[in-house]
């Protein structure tokens, strides 16, 4: 990671030097600037840095996903929001089929890497989730760590928790084995 955050803090130079020239303009003109508004997941951390920020919008920094993994701002075990998938078949040996598709993931390619993938399964990382249709993952097992059993339930991390969480109606806060909340996703087809 420490390479990732030496290549941003060079970016932050530059984004700064950028917008002290916007300011000495909007200065000089009698603008008053109240708000400046910015930031995305990978620069949350070091929003303080970025002169005369008054607000942040960072969009997943709450769940990660497997891109945030990818682009080092994240640890795997810090990513907090996993899909809850079914093993519905194992006909084709050296594949594993699970009740979740494009409808349930999107269709996000992941952005680090050979990048391969849809997701990453958290029991199993050395399962490969190549392919979707609508309502079916394929996983490829050639390189799995562990038995796959119609039946089989499986936590995958996706590869962009923003769209994944847009096509669910609701989000299940769970603790262990048990939900302790059940939150509405309010925006959810809010896209008109």
């Amino acid at each position: 990671m420490l390479a990732v955050r030496t290549k941003q803090l060079e970016m932050l130079r530059e984004v700064n030097r950028i917008l002290d020239d916007f300011y000495e303009a909007f200065q000089r003109m009698n603008i008053l600037i109240p708000e400046v508004s910015g930031g995305s997941t990978p620069t949350a951390y070091f929003s303080t840095e970025f002169r005369g920020l008054t607000e942040i919008r960072p969009g997943m920094y709450l769940f990660n996903d497997r891109n945030m993994v990818g682009a080092e701002v994240a640890a795997l075990e810090e990513c907090a929001l996993t899909v809850l998938v079914t093993v519905v078949s194992t006909a084709v040996r050296g594949k594993a089929i699970v009740d979740g598709g494009s409808k349930t993931f999107s269709a996000d390619r992941f952005l680090a890497g050979d990048g391969t993938g849809h997701g990453i399964v958290v029991e199993d990382p050395g399962a490969c989730f190549e392919a979707m249709s609508e309502e079916h993952g394929h996983l490829n097992l050639r390189a799995a760590e562990r038995t796959y059993n119609p039946g089989d339930r499986l936590r995958i991390i996706p590869n962009h928790v923003c769209t994944a969480i847009n096509m669910h109606e609701r989000v299940f806060g769970v603790r262990g084995n048990q939900v302790e909340e059940v939150w509405e996703v309010a925006a959810r087809g809010k896209l008109q």
